[in-house]
């Protein structure tokens, strides 16, 4: 059984008939939940409004201010790809205030994981900027107030977004207690997200980027998770797993380059929460991101919610053995993420396998 947060007013954030993050990305998999193949698989968890103290544990005033200041208006421009419409700001708290009550849902229970299928989504939020689709940054306010509300001491946030999740890398920059880890297609908006950028301070070790370049599949995917992911998961021991889930990755999406396909969203899903039962009694929240295919962000949030329920449409056998071979073509990629950061996580020390010279991340060889 999974928590999920559905609606139906993420649906009247209006951003034009030709924009990509549209209403019917998120119809299209509400509309999925009401089959009744589906419908047992799931218990709703009720959205709220995140309060303005809620929001500015990540954001200004200022900022929110300006969220604010659209409620009516027929239309405000935040960026050339960021628009409001008159309730859009309505649809903004509600995406922040259903991920803390997928947070909050998940701290209360054992094995009970949750998937806030919110909009506008959130990553690409700074603290003072709207961009990327994004206007609060819902997971990472999610963070804090699992931090500062609920008394965590370690959080994982994993982004499989296409792209790099800049306001949530720039939130947690400094603080050791948010592990930060990427894969995103790179060089690719937003620009940032390379290898060498890993936090600042105390927090410098707890940004892990793995920037890649376009047409990787699940078994790359699958294979960088055992290889670079898991590992420091079990050193660092989160008590919560957040996941940004873009489905932007999926080998139809109209934006990236990747060809992850639906049970590859699926293995990513259980590699994850084995790892989740095992630490954190399985306290884990998936929160949507980007993905602008609608069948193809509906079949694999579907494929995930199978997942949860043990009824997998990935032979996860096979895609091991997809994944093993995969190692030698990523194994660029493993070693230099393995050698900027040997010195914070124990795990990347003792397993580097060749010589080799870094690269910048303009190589096309990556």
């Amino acid at each position: 059984m999974i928590g999920i947060v559905r609606d139906i007013r993420y649906l009247a954030h209006e951003t034009g008939p030709l924009h990509v993050e549209n209403p019917q990305r998120l119809r299209a998999v509400y509309e999925m939940l009401e089959k009744e193949e589906i419908k047992h698989l799931y218990t709703l968890i009720p959205a709220r409004a995140a309060s303005i103290e809620e929001v500015e544990m990540v954001h200004s005033p200022i900022h929110i201010d300006r969220i604010l200041k659209t409620a009516g208006l027929p239309r405000r421009i935040f960026a050339p790809d960021t628009v409001t419409s008159p309730k859009s700001y309505e649809a903004a708290f509600l995406a922040v205030g259903g991920v803390l009550e997928a947070i909050s849902f998940v701290m209360k229970r054992k094995n009970f994981p949750a998937f806030a299928l919110v909009r506008p989504p959130g990553h690409h939020a700074e603290r003072n900027k709207a961009m990327g689709f994004c206007f609060f940054n819902n997971i990472a306010v999610g963070a804090k107030f699992a931090k500062e509300k609920l008394g965590l001491e370690r959080i994982l946030i994993v982004d499989w977004d296409v792209h790099h999740g800049n306001g949530t890398q720039h939130t947690f920059y400094k603080d050791p207690s948010i592990l930060y880890f990427s894969i995103h297609q790179f060089p690719f908006f937003p620009g940032t997200g390379d290898f060498y950028e890993k936090g600042e301070g105390p927090g410098e070790g707890f940004t892990i980027n793995v920037p890649i370049s376009r047409n990787k599949d699940d078994a790359d995917y699958g294979c960088l998770f055992r290889h670079l992911l898991l590992p420091v998961i079990d050193e660092f021991s989160p008590q919560l797993i957040l996941i940004s889930a873009g489905f932007d990755t999926h080998i139809e999406d109209p934006l990236g380059g990747m060809k992850m396909t639906e049970p590859g969203f699926a293995r990513l899903t259980k590699l994850l929460y084995d790892k989740a039962k095992k630490i954190c009694e399985g306290r884990m929240v998936l929160v949507l991101e980007g993905g602008y295919y609608p069948r193809g962000v509906r079949e694999s949030v579907k494929a995930i919610l199978y997942e949860l329920d043990n009824q997998t449409i990935c032979d996860h056998q096979k895609m091991e053995e997809k994944e093993n071979k995969a190692f030698q073509k990523m194994n660029l990629v493993i070693n230099q993420v393995r050698e900027i950061h040997k010195n914070y996580w124990k795990s990347y020390n003792h397993i580097t396998r060749m010589h080799y010279s870094l690269k910048p991340m303009h190589d096309p060889t990556l």
